[in-house]
């Protein structure tokens, strides 16, 4: 286990099993240990059912754990806690707030001063680009608008770490793509830990500098990818570079899905 002073999350030995209320219990995780750095962008990857959203939510404090350790600067994880942010798939707004108040909800739990939380409020509006909208009710707002205001939520309380749960799997592939392009630019105005979980390929090379790919269920780190591309580059979906490491990837991935029809 690599314990430099540039890690932030040490997994340790972690295990998780499943006990439903009825049936035989399930292990969904098994002997899963990384250390992911101060603001490092990384990608949960792998097939359905590999336990990405289980470890992403253990790491949040939302699941216990039951063997093994997860260190938050050096800290066990024992719960839910201000310095790790979630946003999730399904957008968890609350619907009966405008975008302000939905971004003003943490802030007001944190007990911020009244002018203070509104300015800091339309920072993040303003950063997600959904200035003129701040009125504007979930209903009213696209897919990728409400997925912007709840990242502005998420970020406006300002965690070291940023949990994503397949952020941008409800969107279409148009907006899913520019949300790709708006979290890295704001992911670099604003330096987070980010960890995501996705099963898209592509996008986890595109966003994240390492992957790790994990096996199917007992999910365990099957290889850990590094990917160093300039992502400011236009052409970059073009290069070979690119086409090889997303080849490589969905290579590791498809032999896991594969595997996982064959044990279901």
């Amino acid at each position: 286990m690599n314990t430099s002073a540039d890690v932030q999350i040490e997994i340790n030995s972690v295990t998780h099993t499943y006990r439903p209320p009825r049936g035989k219990p399930v292990l969904a995780l098994d002997d899963i240990t990384l250390g992911i750095k101060k603001q490092e962008f990384l990608a949960l990857l792998g097939p359905s059912g590999c336990g990405k959203s289980t470890l992403l939510y253990m790491l949040g404090g939302f699941l216990p754990i039951e063997k093994g350790a997860i260190l938050v600067d050096g800290t066990p994880v024992k719960g839910p806690g201000p310095d790790r942010g979630i946003v999730f798939q399904h957008f968890a707004l609350f619907p009966w707030k405008s975008v302000r108040d939905n971004v003003l909800y943490g802030l007001e739990r944190q007990g911020m001063a009244k002018d203070e939380r509104l300015a800091r409020a339309q920072s993040f509006i303003e950063m997600v680009g959904l200035k003129g909208f701040e009125e504007s009710y979930p209903s009213q707002l696209s897919g990728g608008m409400r997925q912007r205001a709840a990242i502005a939520r998420t970020l406006a309380i300002d965690p070291e770490i940023l949990l994503m749960d397949e952020p941008f799997g409800a969107l279409d592939a148009q907006t899913r793509s520019l949300m790709q392009t708006e979290l890295l630019s704001i992911w670099r105005k604003s330096p987070k830990t980010v960890v995501f979980v996705t099963h898209d390929v592509q996008e986890a090379v595109f966003l994240a500098q390492r992957i790790a790919v994990m096996s199917a269920r007992p999910g365990r780190i099957k290889e850990i990818v590094e990917c160093n591309f300039d992502r400011s580059d236009p052409n970059l979906f073009k290069t070979k570079a690119f086409v090889e490491m997303v080849d490589h990837v969905w290579g590791l991935v498809k032999a896991e899905a594969i595997r996982a029809q064959e044990l279901a």
